[in-house]
């Protein structure tokens, strides 16, 4: 359709990056150092980041573009003040919640050790403080597994942990829907696969439901599975 856009003179602009501020849409982004019209279905023509210029470098132009978008607009903003959240806590928030990797070089030898070693390999693992995005994600097996798992599993760190990227909660004791979080994990990341790792006492299906429903809103196809550990400590499926 044609419609009414703002255009950028890359020459004019100075990347000061007070119209990306003034943008309330988040259509403008600042890029190698010049602002940038990131989406033109963000862009809502209103122009409110016109008389902040203070170079006069935008303008509005009509041309072939998108349709403004307002729910693409509210998600992003949304998915914008998670990250901007998280990277609060990360960066100033307690020591017990910043980004740490994990190496586990000797795994054939911690499997057969009378004392065997922890195959955690990220930090934090609860799903509350984990990051949207880690080092750790890219190319990564995840692990969604309920708190009281490990607890009920005695091999669980060999079976579970070993090789994968590990995320735990309680969603009847946290009382949050896990869901966009994990669909923002999901998204954002080069997820390989799944596990999710549930007890069998019904609380724990909200667990798997905010596990479904990310792999589900996040568009992508990643292989997953559903593993049920009874309260005795056997796998149940």
């Amino acid at each position: 359709m044609i419609r009414k856009v703002i255009q950028i003179d890359e020459e004019k602009c100075t990347g000061c990056g007070i119209c990306a501020n003034a943008c309330h849409e988040g259509a403008i982004g600042i890029v190698d150092g010049k602002a940038k019209l990131l989406r033109d279905d963000y862009c809502d023509g209103m122009g409110d980041c016109l008389p902040t210029c203070p170079t006069g470098a935008i303008t509005f132009e009509e041309r072939e573009a998108a349709a403004y978008d307002e729910a693409a607009v509210q998600e992003n903003k949304k998915k914008k003040e998670l990250q901007e959240k998280m990277k609060h806590m990360h960066e100033s928030g307690c020591p017990g919640s910043r980004i740490r990797m994990m190496s586990h070089i000797d795994e054939t030898a911690a499997v057969s050790s009378a004392a065997p070693a922890s195959q955690l390999r990220n930090w934090p693992v609860q799903i509350k403080l984990a990051p949207i995005n880690a080092p750790y994600f890219d190319g990564a097996k995840l692990l969604i597994a309920a708190d009281c798992t490990a607890y009920a599993y005695a091999n669980f760190h060999q079976e579970f942990i070993r090789g994968k990227v590990t995320l735990v909660g309680c969603p009847k004791l946290d009382g949050i829907d896990y869901s966009e979080k994990l669909t923002a994990i999901l998204k954002n990341n080069n997820i390989q696969g799944v596990t999710i790792v549930r007890m069998e006492v019904p609380c724990c299906g909200g667990l798997e439901m905010a596990a479904k429903k990310a792999l589900q809103e996040s568009g992508k196809f990643i292989p997953w599975q559903v593993v049920t550990i009874s309260i005795d400590g056997k796998i149940l499926n």
